[in-house]
Order: structure tokens, then sequence, then C-alpha cells
């Protein structure tokens, strides 16, 4: 009889092991899920973002003054176009579809950009407003690609990593160099303002 017991005791043990294990795996499986749905879902954001910036890029090539940041603005356009091709890569290497929806965030910052040219046309601190526009819009897509990495890492899909930190690279570089060509736009416009007086 303590026999029969002592086994009865072992299989209820048991099971309630398998269950816990079961209830952990599915746990698991439903974060994997949300986090995979997040993942398409500012993948989708990010997607929206850089198709209006190559919009914008246009205008602010044309209003810069200097050859230098007009330049820097050209060599970005082009990167952020096979940026958004590289996307739909990223995508593709999870077996998805991108489904994008209007980034606010990218908006808002689109809109402050045009406000700050039309208010400074005729400054001579015309360049630093540019760079500074365009800073907070690359500061922005580095702390978006940031995470998305993470999650992507998270989750295991190496390829998307790849693809991702590539275009994360690519965001850090132009920022460098827009910090750069801000230290001669603030010292151009220095001199023009002296030579104003």
């Amino acid at each position: 009889m303590a026999k029969q017991r002592t086994n009865q005791n072992q299989r209820s043990a048991s099971s309630r092991a398998k269950t816990s294990s079961e209830n952990e795996n599915g746990n698991e499986q439903q974060m994997d899920n949300d986090l995979h749905k997040l993942f398409l879902d500012e993948l989708g954001d990010i997607y929206n973002a850089e198709q209006q910036l190559t919009k914008a890029l246009p205008k602010m090539v044309k209003a810069a003054r200097t050859s230098e940041l007009q330049e820097a603005f050209q060599g970005h356009l082009d990167e952020t176009r096979k940026q958004v091709t590289r996307l739909e890569q990223v995508a593709k290497s999870v077996e998805e579809k991108l489904e994008p929806h209007t980034c606010e965030a990218m908006k808002g910052l689109i809109e402050e950009a045009e406000e700050l040219m039309e208010d400074n046309e005729d400054s001579s601190a015309l360049d630093a407003a540019l760079i500074a526009a365009a800073q907070k819009v690359e500061h922005y897509e580095i702390a978006t690609y940031g995470t998305l990495i993470a999650w992507a890492r998270q989750m295991g899909h190496d390829e998307a990593v790849d693809l991702l930190e590539e275009t994360l690279q690519e965001e850090k570089a132009a920022d460098e160099k827009l910090m750069s060509i801000s230290e001669s736009a603030n010292q151009e416009g220095q001199r023009e303002q002296t030579r104003s007086k």
C-alpha cells in the first residue's frame, strides 16, 4: 500500500512538473509572438519614416548654403533610399511583409525642419539650423535601429540583425559627419555676420 502511494505521489509530482514546464513554454512562446508583432510594427514605422525622409532631404539639399552640407545631405539621401530597400529585406528575412503606417515622430521632426528653414531663410545661421534638424532625425533613427537590433537578436533573427546593423552604422556615421560640418558652418556664419556689420 505504501509503495502504491509513493508511485501515485511520484506520478502527481511528475504531472505538476510537466504542467509547469508547459506553462513556461507557453508563456515564452506568447512573449516571442508579442515581441515579433511589436518588431514588425516598429519596422513598419521606421520604413515610413525613411520614406518621408527621402522626400524631405532634397529640400534640405536645396536650402543648404555650403557645398559640404549639400553633399552630406545628398549622400545621406542616397543612403536612405538604400535603407528603405534594406528594411524590405529585413521583413523578408523573417518571412513577413512590411505594413507601413505614418510615423508621427518623423512627421513632426520634418515639420520642425521645414519651420527652421523658413524662419532662418535669410539668416547666416541657416546651415546650423539645418544641421540641428538633421541631427534630431539621426538620433531618432539611431535609437529606433538600436532597439530593433536588440529585439531581433533576442528572437534569433541573425540575418535581420546584420541588415539592421549596417543601417545603424550608416546613421551613426551621418550623425558624426553632421557634427563635424556643424563646427565649420558655425564659424562661417560668424564670419558672415561680422562682414555684414
